[in-house]
């Protein structure tokens, strides 16, 4: 076992400017859909409450992220800062996915999320509420991955 500190910058207290980064970097890395990769941005025991599930802990995380990517198919997220204190953030975020019915929804939420001081998310609270759309309907168009910079945000597209 290793004991180096995990240090992920950002780390608080945060500015707007880098809780912008904090936030576009969690988006980046959950655009990945590599419940592996996506853990390491949380602290060996972070705590999670999403929708009415609870989690403890790097391994849970990574359970739970891979039954989340395996039901929700072509997953595209966009996160937006909404407000920050010291070492604490609060984003609202949308992401469209279907299912394997191939049935679109674009799924709303807000996570207000606390970090050790090493820039780790040690506790994550999400609500979420899932809207069926149509295909056409759809607003987030970019290949698989990495949102482009070009691609518009959430106020932007009026979400």
């Amino acid at each position: 076992m290793s004991d180096a500190v995990e240090v992920r910058p950002p780390v608080p207290p945060f500015t707007r400017e880098t809780a912008i980064q904090k936030v576009r970097a969690a988006e980046d890395g959950w655009n990945t859909r590599d419940p592996q990769r996506v853990s390491l941005a949380y602290t060996p025991d972070s705590v999670w409450r999403n929708r009415a599930e609870f989690v403890t802990g790097r391994a849970a995380i990574v359970e739970f992220l891979a039954r989340k990517w395996a039901r929700e198919l072509d997953y595209r997220l966009i996160k937006e800062l909404w407000a920050v204190t010291d070492n604490r953030i609060a984003v609202r975020f949308a992401y469209e996915w279907h299912d394997d019915s191939h049935n679109w929804y674009r799924s709303y939420g807000n996570e207000n999320w606390e970090f050790d001081a090493n820039g780790l998310m040690a506790h994550r609270h999400a609500c979420i509420n899932d809207l069926p759309i149509r295909e056409a309907d759809r607003l987030f168009h970019w290949p698989l991955g990495r949102r482009p910079d070009d691609h518009p945000g959430l106020s932007d597209l009026g979400l």
